[in-house]
Formats: structure tokens, sequence, C-alpha cells
């Protein structure tokens, strides 16, 4: 049956949806007279969304932290006090109990690890007269040796699924032949906010068009959820929309997918606001929906096996698949999909290994369950004040465990190709990027302990905030060994008298810190792909060069990292904005504005630590050479230019540039006639 979703919808009423699909009171859009009128008997342009189907959404109250942990041990004390909980050993599905196994040895290797590593650190250390700065520094060294450990085993269980496989993680090959039954439809929404248009409806186009060509794009809609204020953005939105709507209308076959435009006038909670907008206006009409980025592309193929996924397997809520960075020819946008394809894909697929079917949400290119996405994944604010309360920013994790505390279940497919994001095109948007991800992942942290979420999607907002509070715990690392050298106690000794514990210390940290990056160049020679990627030679060059790249861009992410988390911690308030989607050079006054004051600050640490004593100063060479060079690195790096200079001598290649997908190609060339009629215009 080919029935427009109308036949379970309400009429639309003259104050419900605007002729943007906004909240205004406004001329009523005209609807079919009859609730049963099948879709290809509608005009593609009549309306800009369906009729409404409401839908509810509720928002549970958070507990907060302190009243989750006195929750969470009186429940403890009375399962002692009741002869303890009964078992699920024998209730447990098969993937539950390797996954028990996987994370036991996981935990074993990152704590014995760090603990043989930390006992030896504290043995090589000299004697100081102040016992707290010993303590001081050995508590440092064993939460920093535990997060480095925690990166390497994941990327070592990573390389075994590269070689080995995995048999008990979802596998797109399942369901190739299978057919997606002719009831189920799903919805593909992206929401968008002040976005470069031209590039943002190409991508959207050539999904639609991938989609279609698959035969099954009338089991599809296409919802364009736009947060966007400026009037020029949002009649440059509603005129890629109506030219989208007439490309696709104007093919032979006539309109196979739908394609939605919804302006919201209500900016409530940021994404996340906008998605349950969504669900509450439209979600009873889909089984499932398809999260999109504004930067997102995705083959028909892959959204077609994501919804055929869910439907082989009835109890997951959420699956995500492996994303791809690619669609910037800037160095800096090479070399970070260059790593994400080689060193990045182990960590993927380690993350699966231990995660299984309690894995995490990224936000984007993942299908959800509507139903019971509505029914348990509100987002009630964090209470309180400052920046780690209010509206959840990063809502993906905690939707995630949300899902998984319900009982439905939360995979990562990593076998499925077809779905790409564009990377940040320069270091300075990175870092932008990355200024609102701090905050939402330090602010998850507060969730840690409410109750009933799964142990390790506790973990994962351990590791999302981790992951920036690691910049300043590197940072008070290096300064309080500085101090300690000024105090007296040397603790770089020459090599010639080094301690063997130390020396250890120091081949075991490069091993943790660059044997993923070889295991990432191993498997991909085991796999035969080296090909794929301009032959071994350009390959290992690739390689070396992105290490170098990493190596000095290394401190300036530590600098901003540490200032990030301490705007979040303080409260300062955060401007919510989306980084460039399109590379332009950066220009000299706009990278030192950025980077000079970091620089400054630090290169006036080590001139007066150098004044003092001008050993102590050998220690922050590390951090003071690269930061000298940062701007000149940033404009550098943001070279088009170069990057295709690059590539065109097979360096950095990743097998989409080798063998370009048909919907990267379609998404190039859309973008590039866009580009060519903005020029003209």
């Amino acid at each position: 049956m080919d029935l427009h979703r109308a036949t379970r919808r309400r009429p639309l009423r003259q104050a419900g949806v605007s002729e943007t699909g906004g909240d205004s009171p406004v001329a009523p859009v005209a609807v079919p007279s009859r609730r049963s009128r099948l879709r290809a008997e509608r005009h593609p342009n009549a309306v800009t969304a369906p009729p409404i189907h409401r839908g509810s959404m509720p928002v549970v109250p958070w507990r907060g932290f302190w009243n989750s942990v006195a929750l969470a041990t009186l429940t403890r004390l009375q399962r002692l006090l009741g002869g303890g909980a009964p078992s699920r050993a024998a209730s447990r599905q098969p993937w539950e109990r390797a996954a028990q196994r996987r994370r036991a040895a996981f935990a074993s290797i990152a704590v014995l690890s760090s603990a043989v590593a930390t006992a030896l650190f504290a043995s090589a250390q000299p004697q100081y007269d102040n016992a707290w700065l010993f303590y001081g520094e050995v508590a440092l060294f064993a939460a920093l040796s535990a997060w480095v450990v925690t990166g390497f085993a994941t990327a070592l269980m990573g390389f075994w699924v590269m070689v080995r496989g995995d048999a008990h993680g979802i596998s797109a090959r399942a369901v190739r032949d299978q057919a997606l039954a002719p009831d189920v439809r799903t919805a593909v929404i992206m929401p968008i906010c002040e976005e470069h248009v031209p590039t943002v409806f190409a991508g959207l186009r050539a999904t639609c068009e991938s989609l279609a060509a698959t035969g099954q794009g009338r089991q599809f809609d296409v919802f364009v959820l736009s947060d966007s204020r400026d009037p020029a953005t949002l009649a440059a939105e509603r005129g890629a929309w109506e030219a989208l709507r007439a490309a696709l209308a104007a093919q032979p076959e006539g309109p196979q997918v739908e394609v939605y435009y919804r302006h919201r006038t209500r900016r409530t909670h940021r994404k996340a606001g906008n998605v349950a907008d969504f669900c509450r206006r439209w979600g009873p009409d889909y089984r499932y929906m398809v999260v999109l980025d504004a930067d997102s592309v995705m083959s028909g193929d892959c959204l077609v096996t994501l919804a055929k996924l869910m439907e082989a397997h009835p109890r997951a809520g959420i699956l995500q698949t492996a994303t791809q960075p690619i669609g910037h020819a800037t160095l800096h946008a090479r070399s970070q999909q260059f790593a994400a394809r080689v060193t990045g894909r182990l960590f993927t697929l380690g993350l699966q290994f231990w995660q299984l079917g309690e894995s995490h949400y990224w936000g984007h290119n993942a299908i959800i369950r509507v139903a019971p996405f509505m029914a348990h994944c509100g987002l009630a604010p964090i209470p309180g004040r400052g920046g780690l309360s209010g509206g959840i920013m990063s809502h993906d994790f905690v939707e995630a465990a949300l899902m998984r505390r319900a009982g439905w279940q939360v995979w990562l497919v990593t076998d499925l190709a077809g779905s790409y994001e564009q990377p940040p095109p320069d270091l300075l948007s990175e870092l932008q990027r990355d200024r609102r991800w701090c905050q939402g992942n330090l602010q998850n942290a507060r969730l840690i302990a409410e109750p009933g979420f799964h142990r390790v999607h506790r973990a994962m907002f351990a590791i999302g905030a981790m992951s920036y509070l690691s910049a300043p715990l590197w940072l008070a690392f290096l300064l309080s060994g500085t101090a300690l050298w000024l105090s007296g106690a040397r603790v770089l000794p020459d090599l010639g008298a080094a301690p063997a514990e130390l020396l250890g210390l120091w081949a075991w940290t490069l091993c943790m810190l660059f044997l993923p990056r070889v295991l990432g160049l191993v498997a991909v020679v085991m796999r035969g792909e080296q090909r794929e990627f301009g032959g071994t030679p350009r390959m290992l060059a690739s390689a070396a060069l992105e290490t170098v790249l990493a190596l000095v861009q290394a401190p300036v992410r530590m600098l901003a990292h540490t200032l990030f988390v301490a705007v979040a911690l303080t409260g300062i308030q955060l401007h919510w904005t989306s980084p460039p989607r399109e590379a332009a050079v950066i220009r000299w006054g706009d990278a030192l504005r950025q980077l000079l004051p970091l620089t400054l600050v630090f290169l006036a640490l080590a001139a007066g630590v150098a004044l003092v004593e001008g050993g102590a100063a050998l220690s922050l060479l590390p951090v003071a050479l690269p930061l000298m060079f940062a701007a000149p690195l940033v404009v550098l790096t943001s070279h088009v230019e170069l990057g295709l200079w690059l590539r065109s001598r097979g360096l950095m290649l990743v097998p989409e540039e080798a063998g370009s997908p048909p919907v990267l190609r379609r998404a190039r060339l859309h973008a590039g006639r866009a580009a060519r009629e903005l020029r003209a215009a």
C-alpha cells in the first residue's frame, strides 16, 4: 500500500502549522479533503509539512547527584538485609554474557597496567621535602595513566575485531537479502540552525536521490527542521527546499521521497528540543526515525539497511552507524579523515566490542525506534545554576542511557557503509565545536549517579567528561613537574643517570600513545586495503605526516580544552553556534586573535621558569615550541590548495576518495552547481 500518512492524522487547524511549519497563526494550509488521499495524488509543493498527529513525550525530572547516591546506598542496604537481589545470570542473552567477560578483561587490563605503572612511577620519584607534592604528582600520574591505558585497551580490542570479527555484534550482512515490509514507515529528520544552505541541501538532495534509487523511497519521509532566525537564511532555506521538491518531482517516476520543511518559531533546548518537537507533532506516524546532522550524507542502501536491521532486532532501540569524516580538502580536514579511517576505526570497533547492546549514540546518522524514544527519552533540564545546569546540551549520550534504562538495546553497527559527515575544515573550527562538546560532556557527568542507568552508560558519562578533563590534568602534571624541579627535586634526570623504572615508564607511555596508530596500519595491510590508501609507501608517509600534525597541534588543544573546562565550571555563558560547513582560509588576524593570548601566557610562564632555573624550562619546551608556531600552522593547514596538492600525490588518501561512492559524487556535484549559481547571482 502507498497510502499517505494522513490516513492516521487529524486535519490541520488554522493556528496549528504555519505556511513554514511554524507555530504562528497564519492563513491555513490547504489540506486534502479525504484523509485517505494517496500521497501520489498531492502536488509535491502543496504543503510544507504533513498534517499533525500529536503524541506525548513525557519528561521526568532528574533526582540529582546526591539524592541518587543516597537512593542507591539505601537500595543496596535493603538488598543486603533482604538476602540480596535475585540473580539474572540465567536470563541473560549470549551477547550479555559475552559483554560481561569482555568488560572484565577490559577493566583488568586498565586497572593492572595503571597500578603497575603508578607503582613504578612512585618508586622512581626523588625524596620531596613536602609529602603533599609527592602524593599530588603520583595521583596525577595515576589518573592520566588510567586514561591512556583505557584508550589503548579499546584500540587493542578494535584490532582484534578488525582481524577476527565479532560473532556477537549486529552485522548489516545478515539482512542484505531481506525485504523491507511495505508498512514500515521511517522519517529522516535533519535539524538545522543558521547553516550554509547550499551545502546542506546539496548533501540532502544526494541522500534523497540515493534513497529513491533503491525503489523503497516511498516508505521514507524527509523533514528539514529549521531553528534559524536570520530572515535571509530562512528565505534561502525555503527556496532550497522548494527547489529540492521540484527536482525530485521532475524525475520520470515522480517524487519517490517526500521532503517537508518546518520552521520552529519557538527555539527551545536546541537540537534535542527540535527533535522532541518533531516527535510530538508527527512521531506516532512513523515506526523509526533517522537523525541527521546538517553535514550528514547517507546512501539509500544504508538507510534501507538500517530499517531492515531494526525489523530484524525488535528489542533494538537505537542503531548507530560508524560515520566516516569526508568532504573537505584542507590539510587539517584531510589529516582528520585519514586518522579517523586508519586509527579511529580501531577505537570504534573496540567500543563496539565491549559495549555490544549497551552502546552509545552520537546524535546523528543513527536510526531510532520512535515509540520507546517518545516514551522514555524526554529530557528534563538539569536543576541549578551555572554552566552545568539547564537544558541538556550533549543529549545523545543521555538518550542512549535512557533508552537502555527502559530495557531497549543500543547497538553500534560497524560494518555498514554509506554513512558520512564533514570534518571541521580547520583547527579553529574544531575547537569551536569542542567548546560545545566540552560543556555538554561535563554537564552529563552530573547525571552519572541517576538511578537505573546501566554501568556502561555511567562509564560513558565519565569517559566523555574525562575527554576534556584530561587536558587540565596533563597541564597540571607538566607544571607540577616543573615546580618540583624548581624546588630542588630534579624530576627529569639525564638519561644516563635515570632510574630503570623511569626509562621503562617513558617507553611504556610512548607505546600506549603510539601503538594504536601502528596497529591501525597493520590492520590495513592484513586486510589488503593499502591500495585504497594510495599504496603502502604513501600510506606510511601519510601516517607520519598525520602524526607530526597531531603532535604539534596537541599543545594548542590541551590549552584550549583547559580553558573550556574552566569556562564550563565557572558558569560563563556559552553561545551555541555551529562550526562553519564551508572551508575558507583562516586569516592571520583571526588566528592571532584566537591563539595569541594562550601562547603569550604560556611563553611568559616558560620565560619566568627559565630565569629561575634554565634546566627546568626544558620540561616546558615540548609545549612552548609548538605554541610559538600555532598561528602559522592554523593558517597553513586551512589552505585547500595544500590539501589538493597532497591528494594529487596520493597522500592522506582514504578509500572514499580512491573510489568515491555515488552519493558523495552527487553531493559534490550539487554543491558545485549551487556554488556556481551563487557566484553568478
